[in-house]
């Protein structure tokens, strides 16, 4: 009952969300003609199994990595380091853990979610796997959907969630996302530092926990 619950929130804000971003799109379509401003077209993100690679190849920002996946990694950094927030470019990866991320699509793609297409991975030596991608049933590690999470941090900062963004809190902390991004086996060899071994235990062992008591609630 819970999960369904859940699911049924998140359809609506996705929802409202989407109402209002497209009332949004159409007032700013008629400024836009009113005004005579022309149209910008904007290449297709192209997003497959080969999009995503070793995170520390990405340009680290804070906790965080990022990349384009157009090659304009500078638009994105920017929007990454703007302290007031701003709204990332088109093509911006955004990936706190090898297993999560967040790709900028095309305007107009998802006006809801500015855009952002979210994906869970499964990833090992070779490379990645997607498991699932979209807008609604992609979910964190505990079970939490991602663009619920992300829904707060709107704006100003373009759905990026921080410690200060809003955005609901998760279970984990910066050293077991560390843990997780130096020991990304697309990477190769994993560069443990002190205590990451440790703070990929307590990781386990709260997924473990948190699957354990989601089963017992479904079934009982």
């Amino acid at each position: 009952m819970s999960k369904y619950l859940n699911h049924m929130t998140t359809v609506m804000l996705f929802t409202i969300a989407s109402l209002t971003a497209h009332a949004n799109t159409a007032d700013e379509e008629q400024q836009a003609a009113a005004n005579n401003t022309p149209v910008i077209e904007t290449l297709a993100v192209n997003v497959d199994e080969n999009s995503f690679s070793c995170i520390r190849e990405m340009s680290p920002v804070r906790h965080f990595y990022v990349d384009n996946l157009l090659g304009d990694i500078e638009s994105t950094l920017a929007a990454a380091n703007n302290p007031k927030g701003a709204k990332y470019p088109t093509g911006s990866v955004v990936q706190l853990v090898p297993t999560e991320v967040m790709v900028k699509r095309e305007p107009g793609t998802s006006p809801a979610t500015g855009d952002w297409e979210f994906f869970e991975l499964q990833v090992d030596e070779k490379g990645s796997t997607i498991a699932k991608r979209g807008f609604v049933d992609v979910n964190n590690r505990f079970d939490g959907n991602c663009f619920t999470c992300h829904a707060p941090a709107r704006e100003p900062w373009d759905f990026i969630c921080e410690s200060d963004h809003g955005c609901e809190s998760i279970p984990i902390d910066h050293s077991m996302t560390g843990a997780l991004q130096r020991s990304d086996p697309r990477c190769g060899e994993a560069v443990p530092q002190s205590g990451d071994w440790m703070a990929l235990f307590k990781l386990k062992a709260m997924v473990t926990v948190g699957t354990t008591m989601k089963w017992v609630k479904e079934t009982f």
